[in-house]
């Protein structure tokens, strides 16, 4: 008796739960399509098949339409009128919903969202879940997008201080997976904002690839670079000097430590940063100069050959800022302007894992983030200077 007691009372919920939804949205698919019976009468002033003398169209018809609710996908039987419009509030307003879906799809996977999990977002929200397949095909509207926004002409003028780096995402070429290198540069305006100009792909971060970026921006009006920012890329060197020889270059002075350190036993790695830091802590170039060569001669009495190398081969490509406004010293003598920006791009791509091999893929997530297209105050740590190169 227990037995059957127990059997009585056992419920297959996922049954139950599916039986529920498929009554809910039966309903709605009901409701709508009376709805727009009713407003198809009103409009033709005649029921159907009615004839009378204030009949004001002739119905043809109907044409199917599926329409995402809350309550899953319901068939819509549209009328289709002749002699009058057929507007109803019904289409128009889920037209407006499709719409913001499919905004809400872009923004969802552009915000570095994984594709899974936007699934799991629809289903939740809309009681529908929507394919990958389908969050890829609306994506490419934003795409259009992106790539208009990729090239549209700088608009403030003259960029005198130019911060670049490359970072690297993988790809999905021919069915192989390779690296790729994404070239990102921000630049300071006149005005002294901070400004993304753009990111590009290049296969590696060799001279063509970099050259090809460089000239890309120069294509959209980038003018009056005096300074460019970087780690030491030979490739980006080279490119510099041709495309823009008038610009003076600064080696990121916490690569440069960074480079020192890899020479150094652990044990000593925090006395030597102290003792790089005091050669940038120098009022002008000609007494960091000196301090190097000091610090270089007591790297080699601390038998650290190497190091000492390293530090009188490369500290004067470190010092270039100096040339250039005191007030700015800080700002231009590393690369971390351009440091969040590449965290944020791994952040916002590691959900994708790769990227497939359609031209500037990798871009395309990247571009599409909020933090793509803002600008911040250069001088926003202490709101104190014009620049200096505002005319």
């Amino acid at each position: 008796m227990n037995d059957m007691s127990e059997k009585i009372v056992q419920l297959n919920e996922e049954v139950i739960k599916g039986q529920l939804k498929e009554l809910v949205r039966g309903s709605v698919e009901e409701t709508l399509n009376g709805l727009l019976e009713a407003e198809a009468e009103k409009l033709t002033q005649a029921g159907r098949y009615e004839r009378n003398e204030q009949r004001q169209g002739y119905r043809s018809g109907h044409y199917n339409r599926n329409l995402m609710t809350t309550a899953g996908e319901v068939k819509l039987q549209v009328p289709r009128l002749k002699g009058v419009t057929f507007e109803t509030a019904i289409i128009e307003r889920y037209r407006r919903r499709e719409s913001s879906v499919e905004e809400a799809l872009m923004e969802m996977y552009l915000a570095g969202v994984s594709v899974r999990r936007v699934e799991d977002i629809t289903k939740a929200l809309w009681g529908c879940k929507v394919s990958s397949s389908t969050i890829s095909e609306r994506n490419k509207k934003a795409y259009e997008h992106i790539e208009q926004w990729r090239n549209l002409p700088l608009q403030c003028g003259k960029y005198p201080y130019e911060y670049v780096d490359g970072i690297y995402l993988k790809r999905n070429w021919g069915g192989e997976y390779e690296n790729v290198a994404v070239l990102v540069a921000i630049a300071v305006n006149e005005d002294g904002y901070r400004e993304v100009l753009g990111a590009a792909e290049g296969m590696k971060e060799d001279k063509e690839s970099w050259k090809a970026f460089f000239q890309w921006l120069r294509s959209r009006r980038l003018n009056g670079v005096k300074l460019i920012v970087g780690d030491k890329c030979l490739g980006m060197l080279e490119a510099v000097g041709e495309v823009f020889p008038e610009a003076k270059y600064q080696r990121c002075v916490v690569h440069f430590y960074r480079n020192v350190f890899a020479a150094v036993p652990r044990a000593k790695i925090k006395n030597i940063a102290l003792m790089l830091k005091a050669i940038h802590a120098q009022e002008n170039k000609e007494a960091a100069r000196k301090k190097a060569e000091a610090v270089a001669e007591e790297l080699r009495d601390m038998k650290l050959k190497e190091a000492s190398k390293k530090v009188s081969d490369s500290v004067e490509e470190t010092l270039t800022y100096m040339d250039f406004p005191s007030e700015h010293w800080l700002k231009i003598r590393t690369n971390n302007v351009i440091e969040r920006l590449n965290r944020e791009i791994r952040r916002r791509t590691r959900v994708v894992s790769n990227f497939g091999n359609r031209p500037r893929s990798c871009c395309e997530v990247i571009i599409g983030s909020p933090i793509i297209n803002r600008s911040n105050r250069f001088d926003s740590d202490h709101n104190t200077i014009a620049h200096p190169f505002k005319q």
